[in-house]
């Protein structure tokens, strides 16, 4: 045993997080032993949470360089172990930190990550391919960012992101979320036993779902958590807004008058949950067709116009403070492909003028900050 570069090979672990819980090895105690013999060649035991962990070949990777990188090492032998169940149960009171069971960390006064739902009075306007974009551009804007698709119905979140058949990790009773392109994400569809089951659930049932994907996800320190909600004003809407009272809202909505209309009622159940309308989102703008006659460019409002911009003055009217119409997002074939490749336009084409305007709109979020600023802490006045 070769002990200074033992330490040195411990040293490189500590720089190897969980793909998973985006921490070191070697602070989860994931490392179970290190032995590197006269010839210099190593070996690392390292424990796996679960024996059937989705991300064990990128652990093994990652270990097997981090090893190999240390100077005297010759060669890297990583062997997998499974946790006991109290290896498990320690891990799991380590990532709640002495929090109770079934709280949501994003419903506490002090909690500075940006919930932002993204809401719509109907379904088709595009919500989900808003959603994922603008985590996808938050990401790259450095980030951190947690997606929740709370569309129990129609959960189409993790197939835009590439990960509809992927299943997330449990840690006794804590869920890992599922890693997709420095996003972690969360949907009721990668609970089922299987991608094509119905999911057929009323009132307290649907209640009880939502808590588990906010309270029993470990979503680590998050700057944003999108809530991806069904469209209307129904069971959903209305429990998130119970359970997260410092959220805030993005109503999308496309050009046409009907859609406008229903989407100040989506705006509107967020102002009666005491939830803010940060902005209004206009999909499928306009179209731009290169004509074959001249050769020029011809802007096309195949869905009317102006519906975004009645949609925010009507909701800055009714709720008493300016609703900014934030972004005009135009049709683009990518959008839809990249969509079903699993692959967000802003990474998959960021210089088309669909992924600048929601880049543009990441941006715009981005800049307005992470604090406690106008939230409520719930302190009252010490008696005297």
């Amino acid at each position: 045993m070769q002990e200074p570069i033992v330490a040195a090979v411990l040293e490189a672990l500590g720089r190897v997080n969980d793909p998973e819980i985006r921490r070191p090895i070697t602070e989860l105690k994931m490392v179970k032993a290190v032995e590197v013999d006269a010839a210099g060649r190593a070996r690392v035991e390292v424990l796996l949470t679960v024996s059937g962990c989705p991300m064990r070949d990128t652990l093994e990777r990652d270990v097997s360089a981090a090893a190999a990188a240390v100077p005297g090492v010759t060669e890297v032998r990583v062997d997998l172990g499974v946790m006991s169940d109290e290896q498990r149960a320690a891990l799991r009171d380590q990532l709640k930190g002495g929090q109770a069971d079934r709280e949501i960390p994003f419903a506490r006064p002090d909690s500075l990550t940006q919930v932002i739902a993204i809401a719509s009075g109907k379904g088709g306007v595009g919500k989900s391919s808003v959603t994922v974009n603008i985590a996808a551009a938050l990401v790259r804007l450095g980030r951190t960012v947690g997606v929740l698709d709370a569309d129990i119905y129609g959960h189409s979140v993790p197939a835009m992101l590439g990960v509809a058949d992927a299943r997330p990790t449990a840690v006794e009773d804590m869920i890992m979320p599922v890693p997709s392109n420095g996003l972690k994400v969360i949907s009721i569809g990668m609970l089922k036993p299987r991608r094509d089951q119905v999911v057929a659930w009323r009132g307290p049932i649907l209640d009880r779902a939502l808590t588990q994907l906010l309270a029993d996800v470990y979503w680590g320190d998050l700057d944003y958590l999108l809530l991806d909600l069904p469209p209307g004003t129904g069971d959903v809407a209305i429990s998130l807004g119970q359970k997260l009272p410092n959220a805030e809202v993005l109503v999308v909505t496309t050009p046409q008058a009907a859609a406008a209309e229903v989407a100040e009622r989506a705006g509107t159940m967020a102002a009666m949950l005491n939830q803010r309308v940060i902005g209004v989102v206009e999909n499928m703008s306009y179209l731009t067709v290169t004509c074959p006659h001249c050769g020029r460019e011809h802007r096309t409002d195949v869905f009317g116009s102006g519906g975004g911009a009645n949609t925010a003055a009507a909701l800055s009217t009714r709720l008493g403070y300016a609703v900014p119409l934030l972004a005009q997002v135009p049709l683009d074939p990518l959008l839809r492909a990249g969509g079903d490749a699993g692959t967000p336009i802003v990474d998959l084409a960021p210089d088309r003028p669909a992924a600048e305007a929601l880049a543009s709109l990441a941006q715009t979020l981005a800049k307005r900050g992470r604090g406690l600023l106008g939230r409520p802490l719930g302190l009252a006045p010490a008696s005297r």
